[in-house]
């Protein structure tokens, strides 16, 4: 490994450090957005059971916004409650907005070295072109020289191509499914929104 680091060059250097952000982040990111941590199947149900039990206080709300995004969501409507519709619909919505955005979290990053990595490489193979015509003397070719430049031009065409790949389909693939994960808020919410306020409207039905 060393032997090729070696004959790459300097210009394989930067590409190491993308490589290793790269990795970081797709880890980071695969713990992250597990569908349990983002949006638990039995969430709303447990919510709703309480809610139509005894109500949901502020403590309760706190450590329901603390429990993962969903119960971000859900928590915004609910101190909304006595609201009309249309304000609890716009709390969760600007909640949704707020809890998409931490979703998306590094997956820039991840994109611009997906996009940066070939660039990386072509810069690389730039400077094996340099060293490649540098090598002609007027006394002759030096074939050391002439190879370490080859070497350049292509371990680094090569490493920018192997970072970019992975790196590009991991971010589609954390794009989507943050994309899933926002939909599957949107539909919990809109239930809520319906459960509060046809229970609200069933209440003042009775009372009249």
């Amino acid at each position: 490994m060393f032997a090729i680091i070696q004959a790459a060059g300097w210009p394989i250097w930067p590409l190491l450090l993308t490589s290793i952000i790269a990795v970081a982040l797709i880890i980071e990111r695969s713990i992250s957005l597990r569908e349990s941590k983002i949006v638990p199947s039995t969430l709303l149900a447990d919510v709703t059971a309480v809610y139509a039990r005894q109500g949901l206080n502020a403590d309760v709300l706190d450590k329901l916004a603390k429990d993962s995004p969903l119960g971000e969501v859900l928590a915004s409507g609910l101190r909304n409650e006595k609201s009309p519709r249309h304000v609890m619909k716009e709390a969760i919505e600007e909640a949704g907005r707020s809890t998409a955005h931490n979703l998306e979290r590094f997956l820039t990053t991840l994109g611009t070295i997906a996009t940066a990595a070939p660039l990386l490489g072509l810069f690389g193979t730039v400077v094996g072109m340099i060293e490649i015509f540098g090598s002609q003397a007027p006394g002759g070719t030096n074939p050391q020289q002439l190879a370490h430049g080859i070497s350049i031009a292509l371990y680094n065409t090569a490493a920018g191509i192997a970072i970019s790949i992975p790196s590009l389909i991991f971010y589609r693939h954390f794009k989507n499914k943050v994309d899933g994960f926002v939909v599957l808020m949107e539909q919990a919410a809109s239930k809520l929104i319906d459960i509060v306020h046809g229970e609200r409207e069933g209440y003042q039905s009775r009372a009249k």
